[in-house]
């Protein structure tokens, strides 16, 4: 018998416990390991913090679905991985020993390396969780009552812009819906070097499709921008030129902020040698699998990926949905490989889609492989997006209530977007 254990249940988490369950053995046990009994969709978290969701809306009790999969569940989390023992050191002191151990932790939020970041005693609000999504949509609630200067971005080391371009053009729209939107200045803050670079140099017209929309929306912008602090109602950013001189330092007022923070990885894998990088992501190759511990692997957010060219202020790669799920298919096919003997050789296409919501349109990209050189390199906008994201996030949660294992972002590409199915 092998014990597989699965350190996290978020998206890749829980979509791996499902397709590692179907390539186990009769004998094979699985085990998955994760801070609390919830999953929550997080594309959803920018409709929450507008209260155009509820909690409710977007979260999953995991418990009963893993039963009836077979699955076992510890909600305590997890303190520390021993590689060297093949143990996981639980929260309550407890070793859990396996025999293989997918990484799917996401990440930990770097609210602390900036001053005055962050809603833990900081003063911007984040979407990356729905804990944090939730006290965002009080604060503005609040702001709407008395409104002035928005300020919506991500940091320099962010790796995921997605979000926040979507999170400040459903605030527009939200800010037009309530008729208030003439009292609000807005201003994009990000490390990126352009708008519509989202960490992968741009796909398609990304560029002139984000710089449009908000030119229409009268959204001001700052690109190769370092948050050096914030304060309560200010913001001090550093502005840099291409060398990475500095252009300028301003002071930006606000009364509402959102800020996506830089990542790193969570503290039970960080420090590890030859196990994680200097930031604490997950070395692997190509087959998803740690070069020094051969029997773990890792997939999504902590999985440590190079950028993809130096910019003038660092400007992390994301891990799209789509892109996790492939890690997670290369996964599920290698360790029910090797439980029979064979070799594990499959490997995740890491190919990018993306539906950004701007609340009443949007804008849509394929990136084919998601780092360039690109097969494939589209991108599109208008009021389809807005509706073929609701209809994806109800299609998604049904099916991971269900308990069922499916390439979910693979059907989104050959459904919505009418192209076959995508390979390397």
């Amino acid at each position: 018998m092998a014990h597989v254990v699965i350190l996290g249940a978020g998206l890749g988490g829980v979509v791996a416990a499902y397709e590692i369950k179907d390539k186990l053995r009769s004998q094979d046990k699985i085990t998955v390991i994760n801070k609390g009994s919830v999953y929550h969709f997080v594309p959803s978290n920018p409709w929450v913090a507008v209260k155009w969701r509820t909690r409710e809306d977007i979260e999953i009790n995991l418990p009963p679905i893993f039963k009836k999969r077979g699955i076992e569940f510890e909600d305590g989390g997890a303190k520390r991985v021993h590689p060297e023992t093949n143990q996981v050191e639980l929260n309550d002191g407890r070793m859990i020993d396996y025999d293989y151990l997918v990484i799917a932790t996401g990440p930990e939020l770097a609210f602390d390396e900036i001053e005055g970041l962050g809603p833990h005693g900081g003063f911007t609000q984040s979407v990356c969780h729905v804990d944090h999504a939730i006290p965002a949509s009080d604060e503005f609630e609040e702001f709407c009552k008395n409104p002035g200067p928005v300020i919506i971005g991500a940091v320099q080391g962010a790796s995921c812009y997605g979000p926040a371009y979507e999170f400040l053009m459903i605030v527009e729209t939200e800010l037009r819906k309530r008729k208030i939107r003439d009292k609000v200045p807005m201003t994009f803050v990000t490390s990126e070097p352009y708008i519509g670079h989202l960490g992968l140099d741009g796909v398609g017209d990304t560029k002139g499709l984000l710089e449009s929309a908000m030119r229409e929306r009268h959204i001001k912008w700052e690109t190769n921008a370092k948050v050096q602090k914030v304060e309560k109602g200010k913001m001090t950013v550093e502005v840099v030129n291409d060398d990475g001189t500095t252009k300028a330092v301003k002071e930006l007022p606000f009364g509402f902020s959102m800020m996506l923070p830089a990542f790193r990885g969570v503290e039970a894998v960080r420090g590890i040698e030859k196990l994680t990088n200097p930031r604490g992501f997950i070395i692997v190759d190509k087959n998803q699998r740690n070069p020094t511990y051969q029997n773990i692997f890792a997939i999504g957010v902590c999985v440590a990926i190079a950028p993809q060219a130096p910019t003038p202020v660092p400007c992390g790669v994301p891990k799209t949905g789509f892109m996790i799920e492939s890690m997670v298919t290369a996964t599920a096919q290698n360790i029910g490989e090797l439980l029979r003997g064979g070799v594990a050789d499959a490997e995740g296409t890491w190919n990018a889609v993306c539906l950004a919501d701007f609340g009443d349109g949007g804008v849509a990209f394929i990136a084919q492989p998601q780092i360039p050189p690109r097969n494939r390199n589209w991108s599109s906008s208008g009021k389809w997006v807005h509706m073929a994201k609701i209809g994806f996030e109800k299609y998604f949660m049904s099916k991971m209530r269900s308990g069922e294992s499916e390439p979910f972002y693979e059907k989104m590409v050959m459904d919505i977007f009418g192209i076959n199915k995508l390979k390397d």
